[in-house]
């Protein structure tokens, strides 16, 4: 068999199975990540488990995306993340280093290695030639104990990129239009795996774009080959020593092909409020703007702002735009700093911000009531931004400064000599300096950290084992593509009571129906309805944790996105698919649904149950492996967790 890349990484990590189609197996996993939003659970869990080693080496808590601590609780839990870390020996990324997938890039992912991440946009490292899956924290959790990693085999869908980028044309543009191509789900089951004459002319950044939007046609992950370009950015970042050559084989096979002719691409533009409802920006029309954000882990690179720079410098930011600027690390800023690009953008009018998330996940920046705004971001969901009823455009750094300028949103190539771009590339030497970041070597008694818990962070709360028996009223209904920022919405006002799990709660589903929480307290027991693509954009496991918390059993849809559907096993919630698909019609909101013998119906993996109010039967399949199985009978993947390392212990005494 002729292997493609990601077909090579899965082979060399195997524990079990094989590579066949459809195939359920378990990868080792050689790295994890975490966030400041996901990283609380995972030190709980940590706490709870009490390692005396870490699997995945390096594991590392990145505090990158509420950074500014303007509570008391943000503060704690940063406390917490850095002592959990140093008592188990993870790293531990300080406030201001950077953003996570960003920096990653820059000082750990390797190609060939497996990396499982508690964030959506791990796929990140891929740009390097590295496996990087985004999934829910019980399972980069499992991963970084020495669990493995279980998934099916995926498919592989090959992205051939020919020619080369005009000037004003960017990464972005790529990404945005494979997102045109393939849509918000097109992904769903793939591995997108990038090859083409065309990717010599890209840079590691340039990559780390494309693969970070991977994520957003409900792919598993985005990779590119490692070849010398890798091996030049890893030079320049004083890690040759990590650089092996990975490419696909001579007529490797691939379940799917498209072709795109970078030459033929022209600046686009996602339109509100998902990132595939993408065209021209000379199509758009004239869209009037009030604020522009340049940065995020997807746009924030040294050329990245440097060419938005250019086009700003000796101009000024039209006088009804706000400008922000948030460079991808502290490396990045040092780099804008020393080559004199800063001072172009404080002149133009522009603010810079720290080298956090921030906007891009709704913590600062939010735009008025109703107001418009273009970002370099990957996402565009209704509230992503902080305000429910803004209008976000995704679009490249160039199109952004252009719009700046303007006021309205701008194809740069139609007010700037373009040209005078290509000058504008990544340094061959960057510089490196990791003080920000506290290893494990750096800690000389780790088992005397004494772990530090504010007030805030509340106990992870867990469900019992699996009912046989399950009868819960329909407490909510909802149409396609509901995200998880549907589900629990980000901004700081809303994420600084993330680890305390009874006051998030109250905030479950709040923008889309502000009643249910509530409604869910009064019922006890109860059931969500769906429609396809259910839980689709981050993988903010809360989206699995606050319904369970508030007792939801079972959530009913046309289809589900990947990591949602894992965090909805991990968390002992049925994610159960309609067997036929008009079924969605006759459930309404009250009905009351009664399942029976659901040990049974699980291992089967086809699950009967009734309207008992309307004596109509529903018949839904269960897609789950055998361990997904397991860990829905247990209640959740901390249940699981527990009993198996309870069983190690007993068995080994």
């Amino acid at each position: 068999m002729k292997l493609n890349i990601t077909k090579k990484i899965i082979n060399s990590h195997l524990l079990e199975g094989s590579i066949l189609p459809n195939e359920q197996i378990t990868i080792k996993v050689n790295q994890t990540l975490w966030t400041d939003l996901t990283g609380v659970m995972g030190a709980q869990i940590m706490e709870s488990l009490q390692p005396d080693k870490l699997s995945a080496n390096p594991s590392i808590f990145y505090v990158d995306h509420n950074t500014l601590a303007t509570s008391t609780e943000t503060s704690d839990d940063h406390l917490y993340l850095r002592t959990v870390s140093q008592r188990y020996g993870a790293y531990f990324s300080k406030p201001g280093n950077g953003v996570c997938h960003f920096l990653h890039v820059q000082r750990f992912a390797k190609p060939g290695q497996v990396m499982l991440g508690a964030d959506s946009h791990t796929p990140t490292s891929g740009a390097l030639g590295m496996l990087a899956i985004g999934s829910g924290g019980l399972t980069v959790a499992k991963g970084m104990l020495g669990d493995g990693f279980k998934i099916t085999t995926p498919k592989v869908l090959n992205i051939k990129l020919t020619g080369k980028l005009q000037p004003g044309v960017s990464a972005k543009d790529i990404a945005l239009e494979i997102m045109r191509i393939l849509s918000v789900k097109g992904g769903v089951g793939y591995i997108l795996e990038y090859t083409g004459n065309g990717i010599e002319t890209l840079s590691v950044p340039q990559r780390a774009t494309i693969t970070n939007m991977s994520i957003e046609t409900g792919a598993t992950a985005g990779i590119f080959p490692s070849d010398e370009v890798t091996r030049t950015f890893l030079k320049a970042q004083e890690r040759e020593q990590d650089w092996i050559e990975l490419l696909p084989d001579a007529d490797a096979e691939y379940d799917k092909v498209i072709d795109i002719n970078m030459g033929e691409l022209e600046p686009l533009v996602a339109k509100p409020h998902m990132p595939d409802l993408v065209c021209k920006v000379k199509e758009v029309g004239k869209v009037k703007v009030g604020s522009v954000f340049i940065g995020s882990c997807t746009n924030a690179s040294y050329s990245d702002i440097a060419k938005a720079a250019k086009i700003l410098k000796g101009r000024k930011v039209h006088k009804e735009v706000d400008l922000t600027v948030a460079p991808g690390s502290k490396q990045v800023l040092e780099q804008l700093i020393n080559e004199g690009v800063l001072v172009d953008l404080i002149a133009s009018g522009a603010r810079i911000l720290e080298c956090a998330c921030g906007p891009c996940v709704g913590i600062g920046q939010a735009p008025p009531a109703k107001g418009v705004a273009v970002r370099t971001s990957n996402r565009n969901f209704p509230g992503r931004s902080g305000t429910i009823d803004a209008s976000v455009y995704l679009v490249s750094p160039e199109t952004a400064a252009a719009t700046a300028l303007t006021g309205e949103i701008t194809d740069p190539r139609d007010i700037f000599n373009i040209s005078e771009l290509t000058d504008v590339v990544e340094l061959k030497d960057y510089p490196v300096d990791d003080s920000m970041i506290i290893r494990p070597e750096d800690v000389s008694a780790p088992k005397s950290v004494e772990i530090i818990r504010g007030n805030n962070i509340t106990k992870l709360p867990e469900r019992g084992p699996l009912n046989d028996t399950i009868k819960a009223t329909i407490a909510l209904k909802l149409g396609d593509n509901i995200t998880t920022d549907d589900i629990i919405p980000a901004g700081s006002a809303i994420l600084k009571y993330i680890a305390n799990i009874p006051k998030f709660a109250e905030y479950t589903f709040c923008y889309t129906d502000p009643t249910f929480v509530k409604r869910a307290k009064q019922l006890k027991n109860t059931v969500i309805v769906g429609g396809e693509n259910y839980g689709q954009g981050s993988s903010r496991e809360h989206a699995a944790l606050l319904p369970m918390f508030l007792g939801v059993e079972v959530v009913i849809a046309k289809s589900f996105a990947r990591i949602h559907k894992e965090n909805l096993f991990n968390y002992g919630i049925l994610p159960l698919i309609f067997k036929n698909k008009e079924d969605y019609e006759k459930i309404e909101m009250n009905d009351v649904l009664v399942i029976d013998d659901l040990y049974a119906q699980v291992d089967k993996g086809e699950v009967k149950m009734m309207l008992v109010n309307k004596n109509i039967d529903i018949e839904a399949v269960l897609v789950a492996s055998d361990y997904d199985k397991q860990v829905l009978k247990s209640g959740g993947a901390v249940n699981y967790l527990k009993n198996k390392r309870e069983y190690s212990v007993t068995k080994n005494i």
